[in-house]
């Protein structure tokens, strides 16, 4: 049977040929008006017309690379031709999709799937986004453990929603929405402090990044099976928050993988898992978890998402862990990562402001630090002194002006940039990203005009934002 024709007048491309161009006032008018204002002060208004894996294109035909990976997001990069024949053949096949009372093949599969790579956990929760696996995490060892306190680490980020917010270690993000969840940090790495909280008898779990997102640290070697080993000692639990780091991003399918012994007791994942198309965040736990959370028919719903185990979703999940097992996905963007932290590695002795490279696969710091040189110190001093992390910026905003490369400061008041690359990236990409920064850094050193009158601009924006 032949599908009619669709009614009606919509037509998205003639819409958007229209309209397109308003794009900077109608986000101005409609949306976060200060993004748009922030993108014009940094020279980041640009126009992409289309993309492809790790690259964008501008109307002029002007290739962009793309280190940013839409914050992680993109793990496969945009537009992979599997992930994308997977959502038109679930949208052609009609499927009777999100009924709520019967159960479809396709979030069965994924958890199964998602499973395989997690073989100590047993039950996958799908929400929207990753705020909402930590939010389901939050409440699932809540419930699980009868405990009402959630300890988290300092300078973490676990997402944006109340719950997350709870647990997020950065008081710019958390600042005017109290109350707030009884939680508390701890610094990361500090096991007396954790045993310190635990003997309270009151913890239900730790949430923790195995690599942190602002900053990028790692978490020190042995901390994670030791504190997985004080938590269980205490009848609490490990969660580990792989949103950023999960599938591959750091060269294990997890992160926490890099460490022997450790096996959280849920886990958070979301970004890559959407191929860059649907949203969709799963929490993976142990069967005592969910199981002790859905005790009864009368709890069937206690816990749920309207648009959770969507068919779309599904689908893509499906689709991109498929590609990630036929392209060898993780192995590749361990090799890479590799690859760009040593060739970033070999330029800290040779420029005086380039403090540290760290990271893991393709999830790479580079921190910038105070010169030893006095032309160069007086210059670092100035913009410290009216806003910590201005000379980040000063480097991102020359990679995308002189060599449309799109990097991101680390977060607020960091001197830190993070390349979170799609992991399709190749070694002609690190290439060029490589041959680029050493541009940026010779310029910085050579005390080019361009890079520091644009410091200068933005002290003043500093100052008058005070």
């Amino acid at each position: 049977m032949t599908d009619p024709a669709p009614k009606g007048e919509f037509d998205l491309g003639a819409l958007l040929a229209e309209r397109g161009a308003e794009r900077y006032e109608l986000h101005t008018k409609y949306l976060n008006h200060q993004l748009p204002r922030m993108l014009h002060t940094i020279g980041f208004d640009k126009v992409y017309e289309r993309a492809e894996g790790a690259h964008f294109w501008d109307a002029d035909g002007n290739d962009y690379l793309d280190m940013l990976a839409g914050f992680g997001v993109m793990g496969l990069g945009r537009h992979h031709p599997v992930v994308r024949q997977a959502l038109h053949d679930v949208l052609d096949a009609s499927l009777a999709d999100l009924t709520r009372f019967d159960c479809q093949p396709l979030p069965g599969l994924l958890a199964e799937k998602l499973l395989t790579h997690s073989p100590h956990l047993d039950r996958v929760f799908f929400g929207n986004s990753g705020t909402e696996a930590v939010e389901t995490a939050l409440k699932f060892a809540r419930y699980a453990t009868g405990r009402p306190r959630v300890l988290y680490c300092s300078h973490a980020f676990h997402g944006l929603t109340t719950g997350s917010l709870s647990v997020n270690g950065e008081d710019g993000f958390r600042d005017g929405f109290a109350p707030l969840l009884p939680d508390t940090a701890v610094p990361l790495g500090d096991l007396d402090a954790l045993a310190r909280e635990l003997r309270k008898g009151d913890v239900a779990a730790l949430i923790v990044e195995p690599i942190q997102g602002k900053g990028v640290h790692e978490s020190p070697p042995g901390y994670l099976r030791a504190a997985q080993e004080l938590l269980h000692r205490h009848k609490a639990l490990l969660i580990a928050d792989e949103v950023q780091t999960g599938l591959g991003r750091t060269g294990d399918f997890y992160a926490y993988q890099h460490e022997d012994g450790v096996e959280p007791d849920l886990v958070c994942v979301a970004k890559a898992l959407s191929g860059g198309y649907v949203p969709v965040g799963a929490t993976i736990g142990k069967d005592w978890i969910f199981k002790k959370v859905y005790s009864s028919m009368d709890r069937v719903l206690v816990h749920s998402a309207s648009f959770g185990s969507n068919a779309q979703a599904m689908a893509a999940g499906l689709a991109v862990l498929s590609v990630m097992e036929d392209e060898q996905t993780v192995a590749h963007a361990r090799i890479t990562g590799e690859l760009l932290k040593s060739r970033l590695t070999a330029l800290v002795d040779r420029y005086e402001l380039l403090s540290e490279v760290r990271g893991r696969g393709l999830m790479i710091g580079i921190e910038f630090g105070r010169p030893a040189s006095l032309k160069l110190r007086s210059r670092w001093t100035m913009l410290q002194a009216a806003r910590k992390g201005l000379f980040a910026q000063m480097v991102v905003v020359p990679l995308l002006q002189r060599h449309r490369i799109l990097t991101q400061v680390s977060g607020d008041h960091l001197e830190v940039i993070k390349l979170i690359p799609p992991l399709v990236v190749d070694e002609r990409d690190v290439d060029r990203f490589v041959e680029a920064f050493t541009a940026v850094m010779e310029d910085a050193h050579n005390g080019g005009g361009l890079m520091w009158d644009f410091g200068k601009t933005l002290v003043k924006q500093a100052v008058a934002n005070r």
